[in-house]
């Protein structure tokens, strides 16, 4: 039985691209790729002649059966998308579902993946965030991810079209003070990565052109600020779930990271 490689591509740096990702892309009996047009721009530099095929969100499920039929025939498929990681936020969860669910090999080519190289540049005082992917369009929707996720850092992508709104939400939603995180054009000729206030950063694009897919970060909300309203909503949801108050602290401080002696003694005193 071949492999599939699913190979991480540069997001904006042609020169970020790994020795490793390179070999397999030159040895893999054809490429799978989101757009041939942007991968083939990345293999003219390279001087790489594989083979491509078109496969994006609208045809995964159709390319897994021909992809299929290459492994079992011991071949090797290079999986990769027009930038980053093939499966984050990107093409790639059909097709490896299909092949996986099929016996067929999956190997991992690591390497460029704007989620981390983000988070890598940006001052935290701990290691724990909740990444959502692209937001929803709706307010409503961005809304219900936003306060499911307020007391952790909340890392998102959105379009540079839509991200005034969004910052409108977060201030309304926990006020001009709330400190964000902003990044775009990563890896690029111009490169940004800022901090600061939602009020700040919003003055900031007023000033300044905001072009270039965005990685931002609304960090969680303090401890010593947690809402005890909001936390007796969950601990009362759990609670009628038959959690035990114990049980109930370490699940909070855990998924929503509440205060564990904080949510314990809550949920003691909630009848």
């Amino acid at each position: 039985m071949g492999v599939l490689y699913t190979v991480a591509l540069p997001i904006g740096n042609l020169d970020d691209v790994s020795l490793r990702a390179l070999e397999v892309l030159k040895k893999a009996d054809c490429i799978a790729c989101e757009d041939t047009r942007n991968t083939q721009i990345l293999l003219n530099k390279y001087q790489i002649n594989t083979k491509l095929i078109d496969c994006h969100k609208f045809n995964e499920k159709q390319r897994s059966s021909k992809i299929s039929e290459i492994l079992e025939n011991n071949g090797t498929v290079a999986l990769v998308s027009d930038a980053g990681t093939p499966n984050i936020c990107d093409p790639g969860s059909v097709l490896i579902k299909e092949l996986v669910k099929s016996g067929h090999k999956v190997i991992a080519i690591p390497g460029a993946c704007a989620l981390t190289a983000f988070l890598s540049a940006v001052p935290r005082e701990n290691e724990f965030f909740t990444f959502v992917g692209f937001l929803p369009k709706t307010n409503s929707q961005k809304k219900e991810l936003f306060e499911k996720f307020s007391f952790i850092n909340c890392v998102f992508y959105d379009s540079p079209n839509r991200f005034s709104d969004t910052l409108n939400l977060i201030s309304e939603l926990f006020g001009s003070d709330r400190q964000i995180a902003v990044g775009r054009e990563l890896t690029k000729i111009h490169e940004e990565i800022i901090s600061g206030s939602v009020g700040e950063i919003s003055e900031y694009y007023e000033k300044n052109t905001l072009k270039g897919e965005i990685v931002a970060m609304v960090f969680g909300q303090n401890d010593e600020n947690c809402d005890e309203a909001v936390i007796k909503k969950d601990i009362q949801i759990l609670k009628k779930q038959g959690f035990s108050d114990k049980d109930i602290s370490k699940i909070l401080s855990s998924v929503k990271n509440y205060p564990k002696n904080q949510v314990y003694q809550l949920a003691v005193n909630l009848k």
